[in-house]
């Protein structure tokens, strides 16, 4: 708010242009030191040094502390990140998703397979595909065991994230683009949207290329559904938490 404050950059009511930041949180304290969190200076400093240079991606910004599959517990979840995708959809048009995966449930790939979730225990590498080491959430959710351990999941799980393009788009059709994006996490978070998660997507638009809503959003998903793929195989090991990026 400072920074766009010092561009003269906010809604206009009159007395003083009011800087509006639209902001959600990630919970991840429960990974390294607690007392660790972001703060106003890191804020400012984030708006001062934005570029158009490609995002940093897995144990980085918001995904440092990051992690998926949390059915058992923190300790036998995978580590996630960061994750960012972009695709020219034509006529000059580009959809953009950044996004942050802390959630609940597994992350899965095109052919359906676990990439990073709730691990099995078992002893062996972890890999993309890897049947043996991941337990399935979905699964385990049919099994006593499983239905019992939901009793207790903490709800400090959410996927955050921004779609952004070039198109131009009124205040309703951002919403309408944001809500589609929400498809992309059903695509490839398994279970998506879970009374245990706080998925939030944001939606913006530079507003200088005419574009069809409805190609905005279906491709929204899309980019959405690649970048959180990335988030999870971007991550490093941290926390005693394996990651797919070794």
């Amino acid at each position: 708010m400072k920074y766009l404050e010092e561009k003269k950059v906010g809604f206009k009511t009159g007395a003083a242009r009011v800087p509006i930041v639209p902001s959600a949180i990630l919970y991840d304290l429960n990974l390294g030191r607690a007392d660790v969190r972001p703060d106003s200076v890191m804020g400012y400093q984030a708006a001062a040094s934005a570029s158009s240079a490609p995002p940093s991606e897995g144990n980085v910004g918001a995904g440092t502390g990051a992690s998926v599959g949390k059915m058992f517990g923190a300790k036998l979840s995978t580590k996630s990140g960061e994750g960012t995708a972009s695709m020219n959809i034509g006529g000059g048009v580009i959809v953009g998703a950044l996004v942050a995966v802390n959630a609940w449930g597994d992350v899965v790939n095109q052919n359906n397979e676990i990439v990073a979730g709730l691990r099995s225990g078992k002893v062996g590498p972890l890999r993309v595909g890897g049947k043996e080491y991941f337990a399935d959430t979905l699964a385990m959710m049919k099994k006593p065991a499983g239905r019992n351990l939901m009793k207790l999941a903490a709800r400090s799980n959410t996927v955050i994230g921004v779609v952004a393009t070039n198109a131009r788009l009124t205040k309703a059709q951002a919403t309408k683009v944001a809500q589609m994006a929400q498809d992309g996490l059903a695509r490839v978070i398994r279970p998506a949207h879970t009374m245990l998660d706080g998925d939030t997507i944001f939606a913006l638009s530079t507003g200088t290329r005419k574009a069809d809503v409805t190609s905005v959003g279906a491709f929204a998903a899309e980019v959405m559904a690649q970048a959180i793929i990335r988030a999870v195989t971007m991550a490093k090991s941290a926390g005693g938490l394996p990651g797919l990026n070794k």
